[in-house]
């Protein structure tokens, strides 16, 4: 019996798998047998992408930009992300 080799899958196939997951018309199974992994990976992943898509929405880290001497932006060179309404 041959042994598979250790796969790494992109960041973009773990995203295709884990949106699948979540629009739930296929059961695990189904998605395990056509994404040809296992459907332990897929739960992970779609756990991983749930609680990662959280951080989008909510109040994470400010956008700064290079304070430049002189040019007015001294005091207002931070701004947060969380604030937009």
């Amino acid at each position: 019996m041959t042994r598979r080799t250790r796969r790494n899958h992109s960041g973009a196939f773990k995203a295709k798998v884990a949106l699948a997951a979540i629009k739930g018309d296929r059961t695990l199974s189904e998605l395990a047998q056509a994404f040809d992994v296992h459907a332990n990976q897929i739960t992970q992943w779609r756990t991983e992408l749930v609680e990662g898509a959280a951080g989008l929405f909510g109040s994470g880290p400010s956008i700064c930009r290079s304070e430049q001497p002189g040019s007015g932006l001294e005091g207002l060179a931070c701004q947060d992300r969380g604030t937009d309404a």
